[in-house]
């Protein structure tokens, strides 16, 4: 017994302050500044060249996050593992207040108000499943996961907030927490023949999602297939992206010499399309730049990912980094027509109080990945000293 005691101080050992701040990985979160300050300059440029009402309040609410990405760094990883059933219950409830008290905008009810900031709780859901999920199959060892009735639990888990998300509607949001979830169930050892059949049962069932889809998002899969049929309406937006896009050229226009952004023909500038106006005022190189720093981002994360010693810190930050790289992509590939307009903005760039703590609680899970990453948690059906 005193052997088996010795051996579990030796895997969890006790972190004072100084080492875990010592382990933070201070060159993501100088990584995270300069994404930050590049949100903020655009934000400026957006309004004109003025700090209100976007720049301003964009670099106020980063201070706060900042620090909460630093607690959430140096916090624990035991704690965050006791907490992630518990926070994922607590955001699906938000999920189901948005029903009965939310906030109308843009014409979907998807916000919650609370005093100091509309919050959307669908964006920090998406935080809370990989949570709850990156616990669950922590628990579950590898060669228990050929048996299909241990997939229901986190099947249910993904599927029951997307469902509440999609009624808001917001399609975009629901399908990043299925394509989420998908990830974490690929990354934590599920056989590719079963999401082959996920698939299969999907498309069977697309004439049936077909109808279901409000008549705008019909609008946006027939407009993204051509734009043209409709480039006073719908087509709009991708339209005078893309001539954005186009104008932009090698080098750019110039910071705040964007004529499409500046004249007011690139719509929702601040959060949707403000990697268009990126790339218009700072050009293909610009844009590749930006491209490159969230590269970085995604490479510590996968790295830190990599490092750890337990499964839950393993899938927590894989599941984190994958969720990042899908907001970056979607974005990205909608303002180029690449994908329909679904609404997904640019983590720490576009505007919004909660895409910026989403992000921060992220990367700040991430880095507490690395700062604990010798810490060990036991796994059921697993022997002590395995």
């Amino acid at each position: 017994m005193s052997a088996l005691h010795d051996m579990r101080l030796r895997r969890n050992p006790a972190l004072p302050m100084s080492r875990k701040l010592l382990y933070v990985n201070w060159g993501l979160i100088l990584i995270v500044v300069a994404l930050t300050g590049a949100g903020a300059a655009m934000l400026y440029s957006a309004a004109n060249g003025s700090f209100e009402p976007w720049a301003s309040p964009h670099l106020l609410r980063f201070v706060p996050a900042l620090a909460l990405l630093i607690v959430v760094a140096v916090t624990d990883i035991r704690f965050w593992f006791r907490l992630a059933y518990l926070f994922y219950v607590f955001c699906l409830l938000l999920l189901a207040a948005v029903e009965l008290k939310g906030t109308i905008g843009m014409g979907a009810q998807r916000w919650i108000n609370i005093g100091f900031m509309q919050l959307q709780p669908s964006e920090v859901m998406k935080v809370a499943l990989v949570l709850a999920l990156a616990r669950y199959f922590h628990g579950v060892p590898y060669r228990e996961l050929r048996r299909p009735m241990l997939l229901v639990p986190p099947l249910l888990l993904a599927i029951a907030p997307a469902l509440l998300v999609m009624r808001q509607p917001d399609l975009g949001t629901g399908g990043m927490l299925l394509m989420s979830a998908f990830a974490i169930f690929f990354l934590a050892g599920v056989r590719w023949w079963k999401f082959a059949i996920v698939l299969g049962s999907g498309a069977a069932l697309i004439p049936l999602a077909w109808s279901l889809l409000h008549d705008y998002q019909r609008r946006r899969v027939l407009v993204f297939l051509d734009p043209s049929t409709d480039p006073l309406g719908a087509g709009y937006h991708i339209m005078q992206s893309k001539i954005a896009l186009g104008s932009g050229g090698i080098f750019g226009k110039g910071f705040l010499e964007g004529t499409q952004s500046h004249l007011n023909f690139l719509p929702e500038r601040q959060t949707d399309f403000i990697f268009t106006m990126f790339a218009e005022e700072f050009g293909l190189i610009g844009a590749l730049t930006l491209l490159g720093v969230y590269s970085l981002v995604f490479f510590y994360g996968f790295a830190i990912a990599l490092s750890a010693n337990n499964q839950f810190g393993r899938l927590l930050a894989l599941g984190l980094t994958t969720n990042l790289f899908f907001y970056v992509f979607i974005n990205i590939a909608m303002v180029m027509g690449l994908v329909p307009v679904v609404g997904v903005p640019l983590p720490l760039i576009s505007y919004g109080g909660t895409v910026m703590i989403m992000a921060m609680l992220s990367l700040g899970l991430i880095i507490n990945v690395r700062v604990h990453r010798e810490i060990y948690i036991p796994r059921r059906g697993l022997r002590e000293d395995a």
